[in-house]
């Protein structure tokens, strides 16, 4: 009886280890060039460092207590409370959102900037 339930934890922190965290580590890198971007109003380059490095910090911290442990937690039930109705599928459509939704925002910032991922009203000003 402790031998499935082993593998079960194992599969999981396999699919933690090698999607779920790399694609939260992503997207907080993503969060991360808005706020040097956001940062960029900031005339001060002290008060401009200290506020992007505090920023960092809290969403490094948010990421790793809350977002990685979320979607873990989603693919978890995604593949146990269906597993007679296809949950395996359930998880790996999940898996390719994430994937798909992380290739999108990064594909847009590189191509368009930034601040095409903020609303109008967030952009920096120009000139």
């Amino acid at each position: 009886m402790v031998r499935p339930f082993i593998v079960a934890v194992k599969k999981t922190n396999v699919v933690r280890a090698y999607y779920i965290l790399p694609c939260c580590l992503l997207l907080l890198n993503l969060v991360n060039n808005l706020v040097s971007y956001k940062a960029e109003v900031i005339h001060d380059p002290f008060l401009r460092v200290v506020i992007i490095i505090l920023l960092v910090l809290f969403g490094g911290s948010l990421v790793a207590f809350a977002v990685a442990p979320g979607l873990e937690a989603i693919v978890r039930n995604l593949h146990r409370g269906s597993r007679h109705e296809a949950g395996r599928v359930g998880e790996a459509v999940f898996l390719l959102a994430l994937g798909a939704v992380v290739f999108w925002l990064y594909y847009q910032m590189y191509i368009n900037g930034p601040e095409s991922l903020l609303p109008r009203v967030w952009r920096n000003p120009t000139g």
